[in-house]
């Protein structure tokens, strides 16, 4: 099977599940394992390298408003490549290749391919999309085996957790961008309540949302998580001037606490791939350094 994949985190996947020969091309985003850099790419992005989170916003604003896409397809390289699959999705907009170009693609390619769209909207929904690729690919077995380790690594993480009193679980302000800020969604709220937190400002499932800075300040959390979308640490640490001009900043009892966390929003908390489980164990020791020990491998969060 020649495998194409148009998502970082189907990337992942199928290297998780074995199939790493079988991939024979990715992204322009794909950057882990990372081997797969030097595999050719299928896309191209409209997105200046240098743009501001600013500007990054108000073009993605303006390609949603017009359905124009941010991504396209390379489809001189794609047919070259002649893929047996073509793993996707339709959950964001904003991430990946519009699906509409996706399966209009796939009609015009030797072979027509198979497309598999992984839209996952929770965490479960996240470990379900390893079964559903793995009985796909054939690669069940692997599959399995691979859920059932990432969920005892989710129960030992819920098992700490249920010995924290309910008093002592911090009010947790999650932004996955910051010019605007949002707040992280989908399946980031269930991660803050697995590691041991409550959080203020998303609801478990739905998408984040443009949030007012006066609703972080009402929320009054004791800590300030940040994983930007698609950002490193170090290219989230540039925005955080910004943060620090909004009114109120200094009076947030997370600020005055020192419990301001910025962490690598591209590699672990915006990809929902296995590495959701390493995101729930950095967000676990941030939380409660003395309940959750950080695995061997994994980087803390980083103190603002």
């Amino acid at each position: 099977m020649r495998i194409v994949s148009l998502l970082p985190s189907a990337t992942e996947i199928v290297c998780t599940l074995g199939l790493a020969d079988s991939l024979v091309g990715v992204t322009h985003e794909c950057d882990y394992p990372p081997f797969v850099k030097s595999l050719p790419k299928v896309t191209r992005t409209l997105i200046p390298h240098d743009a501001t989170s600013r500007e990054i916003d108000a073009l993605v604003r303006e390609r949603l408003a017009t359905s124009l896409a941010l991504y396209s397809l390379d489809m001189p390289t794609l047919e070259a490549l002649r893929p047996d699959l073509l793993v996707t999705q339709a959950l964001c907009d904003v991430c990946a290749v519009a699906e509409a170009e996706v399966s209009a693609a796939a009609c015009t390619l030797p072979g027509r391919p198979r497309v598999v769209n992984l839209e996952p909207q929770s965490l479960e929904d996240v470990l379900q999309t390893l079964l559903t690729l793995g009985r796909i690919a054939g690669r069940e077995a692997e599959a399995e085996a691979t859920v059932a380790t990432l969920r005892r690594r989710i129960a030992a993480v819920a098992d700490r957790t249920a010995a924290i009193r309910a008093e002592d679980r911090p009010r947790v302000a999650f932004l996955e961008w910051i010019d605007p800020p949002f707040n992280g969604g989908h399946w980031n709220p269930a991660l803050i309540e697995i590691a041991g937190g409550i959080d203020v400002l998303g609801s478990a499932g739905r998408p984040s949302r443009t949030t007012a800075w006066s609703e972080v300040v009402d929320a009054r959390p004791d800590v300030l998580f940040i994983a930007c979308c698609g950002f490193p640490r170090a290219r989230a640490l540039e925005d955080m001037p910004i943060l620090e001009r909004q009114p109120g900043w200094s009076e947030l009892p997370a600020v005055r606490a020192g419990r301001v966390y910025v962490t690598d929003g591209n590699s672990y908390f915006s990809r929902p791939g296995p590495r959701l489980v390493d995101s729930i164990e950095i967000l676990a020791h941030a939380l409660h350094p003395n309940v959750h020990p950080l695995p061997a491998g994994l980087g803390a969060a980083g103190r603002w």
